[in-house]
């Protein structure tokens, strides 16, 4: 269980960042390191805020 906690929040972190990259690359020509990561932080703790809300709804 813990080892699928923790494959599903490093394939989301490299999906989110990998997507952030591409975006700034393309759009804006230049990629910070500092952007990438922070913006997928925030993107990977909105997953797990998401999964929580999910999870605690379902339950009632």
């Amino acid at each position: 269980m813990i080892a699928r906690e923790l494959f599903i929040l490093a394939a989301a972190f490299a999906a989110f960042a990998s997507a952030v990259a591409a975006y700034l690359a393309a759009f804006h020509g230049e990629v910070s390191l500092k952007e990438i990561l922070s913006t997928a932080f925030a993107a990977v703790i909105g997953l797990y805020v998401g999964r929580y809300v999910e999870r605690r709804l379902i339950n009632g």
